[in-house]
């Protein structure tokens, strides 16, 4: 066992790297909101504080989930990008999602994703992941119509939109 591990368990090692909640967070945004700039991802709906992303960020930078390249738009920005480690968590980030539904509080307009990706299983997780491999590490696109993360937005837009005519006409 390496000294700087708790031990060589997989569970743990991969804790290790993603367990704490802003670096799923950070990761989620990235996958599932195209996020990839610091000011972007500090806009979190959960309120991440600029010190915890900065450190955040290193690690995962660290820890060969994420790279960062310099915005040739603006001299003071980087770009960050998922590595294929990253784009791998696609699966076990739908498997949390629907997790989630499952057993717990959710609301409807930010479950719908997840809703979604539950039911377009493995296709869909895998038709997501080329796609990010097109946005993030530039690999020739292989696809065609509209993106998963278009879809998803698309059917998230669409709750949104039912939500407030409900509301509207119940007043």
């Amino acid at each position: 066992m390496d000294a700087a591990h708790r031990s060589g368990c997989p569970i743990n090692l991969s804790l290790e790297v993603f367990g704490d909640k802003w670096s799923l967070l950070i990761l989620r945004d990235m996958i599932f909101g195209g996020k990839r700039h610091f000011r972007e991802l500090l806009r979190s709906e959960e309120g991440i504080s600029s010190n915890i992303l900065a450190d955040r960020m290193k690690m995962l930078l660290e820890e060969g989930m994420l790279t960062k390249t310099d915005d040739p738009s603006h001299k003071q920005k980087a770009i960050y990008s998922l590595t294929e480690m990253a784009i791998e968590l696609v699966p076990i980030m739908a498997h949390l999602g629907a997790w989630g539904r499952k057993w717990l509080p959710v609301s409807e307009e930010l479950s719908i994703r997840a809703r979604l990706l539950e039911e377009g299983g493995l296709p869909m997780w895998e038709k997501f992941m080329a796609e990010l491999r097109v946005e993030q590490l530039g690999a020739p696109s292989t696809t065609s119509g509209p993106t998963v993360r278009e879809t998803l937005q698309a059917a998230y837009l669409e709750v949104v939109a039912r939500q407030q005519a409900e509301r509207a006409t119940a007043n």
